[in-house]
């Protein structure tokens, strides 16, 4: 969209999982933008470095998605640092492990179910009571969801739970005039997929089987995101838009 960044100037949009990865890369993007910002990720430091960069003066919160309070805490502060929300975007993810179900550790598929979609419920639950009509949820969702491999179980239940969890809160929150969709990410060389691009087996396999012969670049990642927030989007709710160079279609 053309004229994507004025038509965010002083939206208030909240990103989780933004220390790091494309997490920061759409930070940065929606500050460029004009948004006034609320930063979530675990590490504070990671954050404050984040801000340090941007023109604008962001809110930030150190703190885990997986906790009711510090989500609902979250919705509190941007409410009195900037008077509410219209956007919030569910990004924040645990990489993805490969390993064989029958290797796989209990704890280790409760971290990824907890993060990946009881944290987008939460974010987005929080987000339902502060927003008016014409708010704007987006979950970051993920191929895996959508088209599963052997050894990412974990990972690839909790993706396609988030995108079962937007069609329904979609459903329930449109009413209130609020959207609600998922985007499914392809294979990006930057946070959680930097280190399969660093397995040249796995690298060639991606490249193959994507259309577009590459993988995804950060400067591929935000306009669906820019958009999916702006009045452009306004009448697509429940979806998940593929962001993947067509790796789904190989």
């Amino acid at each position: 969209m053309s004229n994507g960044h004025a038509e965010l100037s002083g939206r208030r949009v909240v990103i989780t999982g933004a220390g790091r990865g494309l997490g920061r890369v759409l930070a940065m993007s929606f500050d460029a933008a004009g948004a006034q910002l609320g930063l979530v990720a675990r590490s504070k430091d990671a954050l404050d470095d984040v801000a340090a960069t941007m023109q604008g003066d962001p809110l930030v919160c150190a703190g885990d998605v997986r906790d009711d309070e510090f989500n609902s805490d979250v919705a509190r502060q941007m409410v009195e640092r900037f008077g509410g929300v219209d956007v919030w975007i569910c990004n924040a993810g645990v990489s993805p492990q490969v390993s064989a179900v029958t290797d796989t550790d209990v704890a280790v598929w409760r971290d990824i179910i907890d993060v990946n979609l009881t944290g987008a419920f939460l974010g987005a639950k929080a987000a339902a009571t502060v927003m008016g009509a014409g708010g704007r949820i987006v979950v970051t969702g993920s191929v895996v969801g959508r088209r599963p491999k052997d050894g990412l179980a974990a990972y690839a239940a909790s993706k396609s739970g988030a995108h079962a969890l937007v069609e329904a809160l979609a459903q329930e929150l449109g009413p209130q005039g609020i959207t609600v969709n998922a985007v499914a990410l392809g294979w990006f060389d930057t946070g959680m997929g930097r280190h399969w691009h660093r397995d040249d087996e796995r690298e060639n396999f991606i490249v193959e089987h994507t259309a577009l012969g590459r993988w995804g670049r950060p400067e591929d990642l935000p306009g669906i995101y820019l958009f999916l927030a702006s009045d452009a989007s306004a009448y697509v709710t429940g979806s998940t838009i593929t962001v993947d160079g067509g790796y789904s279609l190989l």
